[in-house]
């Protein structure tokens, strides 16, 4: 055999963590060329010209088959609205957790894969034959959208405003503003899709992971069923839990629940006590749930001990020391409501390490930034070419880009005006400074997989902050606006690069992802009124909303200054504006040793959550560390399948759950 073909065995079998090691040259031709096991995933080398170095050329004769397999369909879009739908509450809930948002991706398309193939085994006259791969990845970016784009600012500037106002704005305004901010954002990844995948190639490591999930599902029947029953047995187990956990007397009055506590003291430490409060009272203690489990075997080992020794130091060091200080009313520190009391202090300093981090990471990319805007002509750029391009009937044409970016912008401005009192000159400027933050934040995302939407929304609050200083809802909404816009054109964007790898019609699979803003819309805003009925349940803890304090916090401080706080606040947020800036450089100088620097994101957020959930997403990251290490076929089989399961089974039944108890009041509200 020539060393020719052993090359291209074993670029056959990559994985795509080993494809993420390669240039972004390599990861396309080893992932995109190499023909899967399927007829429908070959690659077509018809009237290609090998002499043709032009990278979209190449892609449109040796990947392109979106012409030949069907892809835009009704099935797939009914499907993917429906689980976008369903998994924008599961980010809801998961958001007002921890402020974190989780891609749904892979989730949709392992269950879609698994729900129309039970039907198509049940039902074979009303379902008769099995989805393609590219209805599958039209599905999945239906899926994404629904969830990405509808509420990301939901959880942060929305759940801020009404943590500062004290009430919701009206069910219109708020329907509205999410549905301009999520179209500008699915239309602010036209310009940079031709230029950044199709030129650029650059690499979207989670884009093409999807593919890769995709070409295993499609090619290895046994196996992919495997993996979708795995995320189904998980999803039952957890919703199960939520359901013996959750549902109570209040809930239906028959039934005399729960059946297991929401929270469990430490074995025999039941009666330590520190400063004369039980550990309960400093939320240190275990937290019956799956979610922070399964979050914790997705982010990562790093992020996850971080926030375990920030979660230690803030609440078994840190407020006790504080509540000696005076700085923290030791009367507030009691089961229930010490969460609440402690986090009042400690969110500032959080706050400050995640700002300063995030903004010197995106300081330190200045290099990204610099390519980012001086690639901007390339943008909008388009060959002088004596004959037809074919890229210009598969592509997303131009003027879709400006008719939905100045519809949505127009009409984001206008709410912004009358509802909210900004300016419309801020106003402009904001959609503007929402264009260049999404060229940032997508070519970041493309060159590491990472996407600065904290960093995104700092940048406006300060800039707005300097410009109105006095208007709190000014700071919000400009910067709910920008950081909503750059994030999910980034997620979407990666999406795309699934679609790129697969060889799928860019323009169709636009379509799906436009499609999926009706669906998330229509969802997320009601339930978040439903699980949200005022803003006390903010902060408390069954809803955190960490995400949302540090958005409150960094617009008061904005507009009230530094005076109203304790001095040793002000000292936290000093020093933890020097550890924001430390870690980044020290990741940076020592990258070999970067495993045993903390994450600065993951210490900052521990000292805006529980305890408890620190510590369920450190036994979460160490499950998944010791399978990597003991059962690797194991790890990369189940991991992502049964987390995801677990999350999805019970954010879904605890948000049904919330929404059951919520709905009488809201009805009562009604009638009243």
């Amino acid at each position: 055999m020539s060393k020719s073909s052993k090359k291209q065995k074993t670029q056959k079998k990559n994985t795509p963590k080993q494809t993420f090691d390669q240039s972004p040259k390599e990861i396309n031709s080893s992932a995109e060329a190499a023909p899967a096991a399927s007829d429908e995933t070959a690659a077509v080398s018809k009237d290609y010209d090998p002499q043709s170095e032009d990278p979209e050329h190449h892609w449109f004769h040796t990947v392109y088959q979106g012409d030949r397999i069907p892809q835009l369909t009704l099935r797939a879009v009914i499907m993917g609205s429906l689980i976008g739908g369903v998994m924008s509450l599961s980010n809801l809930y998961v958001g007002l957790k921890t402020g974190w948002g989780l891609g749904v991706a892979i989730t949709a398309c392992i269950l879609s894969y698994a729900i129309w193939t039970t039907l198509h085994s049940v039902f074979p006259k009303l379902f008769p034959t099995q989805m393609s791969i590219l209805e599958n990845n039209c599905m999945q970016s239906c899926a994404s959208s629904a969830g990405y784009s509808t509420g990301g600012t939901m959880v942060s500037a929305i759940a801020a405003y009404l943590l500062i106002t004290g009430h919701h704005m009206s069910w219109g305004v708020l329907t509205l503003w999410t549905f301009m901010l999520a179209v500008m954002g699915v239309c602010m990844a036209i310009p940079m899709k031709r230029q950044m995948i199709n030129v650029e190639q650059l690499k979207f490591p989670s884009g093409v992971a999807c593919a890769e999930t995709l070409r295993s599902l499609h090619s290895k029947g046994a196996e992919a069923m495997q993996k979708a029953r795995a995320l189904g047995f998980a999803g039952l187990f957890g919703g199960i839990l939520a359901a013996m956990r959750d549902i109570t007397t209040t809930t239906w009055g028959r039934f005399n629940l729960p059946w297991i506590p929401s929270s469990a003291n430490f074995p025999g430490l039941g009666a330590l006590t520190i400063g004369g409060k039980p550990l309960a009272a400093w939320t240190l203690n275990f937290d019956i749930s799956g979610v922070m489990i399964a979050a914790g075997a997705l982010v990562g080992w790093r992020v996850a001990w971080s926030m375990l020794l920030g979660g230690f130091l803030t609440y078994a060091v840190l407020a006790p020391w504080m509540t000696s200080l005076g700085a923290i009313d030791i009367n507030g520190i009691s089961e229930g409501s010490g969460y609440r009391t402690i986090v009042g202090w400690s969110t500032w300093t959080g706050a400050a390490i995640m700002v300063a981090s995030g903004l010197t990471m995106f300081a330190m990319q200045w290099k990204t930034m610099m390519r980012a805007f001086s690639g901007l002509g390339a943008l909008f750029g388009k060959k002088h070419e004596e004959t037809h391009d074919p890229m210009d009937d598969i592509e997303v044409p131009s003027w879709w880009f400006i008719a939905g970016v100045g519809l949505s912008g127009l009409g984001a401005i206008i709410l912004l005006h009358t509802v909210f009192d900004v300016t419309w000159w801020m106003g402009l400027i904001a959609v503007i400074a929402s264009f260049f933050l999404a060229l940032v934040a997508c070519r970041a995302t493309g060159e590491s997989d990472i996407t600065p939407v904290g960093a995104m929304g700092k940048i406006t609050q300060l800039t707005f902050g300097l410009i109105a200083p006095s208007s709190m809802t000014t700071n919000l909404m400009t910067a709910g606006l920008t950081a909503g816009v750059a994030g999910s054109s980034a997620d979407l964007l990666t999406d795309l690069k699934s679609g790129y790898v697969l060889g799928a019609n860019p323009r169709r699979q636009f379509i799906a992802q436009f499609c999926g803003i009706f669906a998330g819309t229509l969802v997320v805003v009601p339930a978040f009124y439903l699980i949200v009925p005022d803003a006390s349940v903010l902060g408390s803890t069954t809803w955190p909303a960490p995400s949302a304090q540090v958005w409150e916090k960094v617009a008061r401080l904005l507009s009230d200054g530094f005076a109203a706080l304790h001095p040793t606040a002000r000292w936290g947020m000093a020093i933890g504006c020097l550890i924001g800036i430390l870690i980044p450089l020290l990741e940076k100088w020592f990258p070999k040793h970067r495993g045993i620097i903390p994450s600065a994101t993951g210490v900052g957020l521990a000292m805006v959550i529980p305890f408890y959930n620190s510590l369920s997403m450190f036994i979460g990251a160490a499950l998944v560390t010791w399978l990597e290490k003991n059962k690797p076929a194991v790890n990369d089989k189940y991991t992502v399948p049964v987390a995801s399961g677990i999350i999805a089974g019970e954010s879904l039944v605890g948000v049904g759950i919330a929404l059951a108890m919520a709905i009488p009041g809201l009805l009562e509200s009604f009638l009243h």
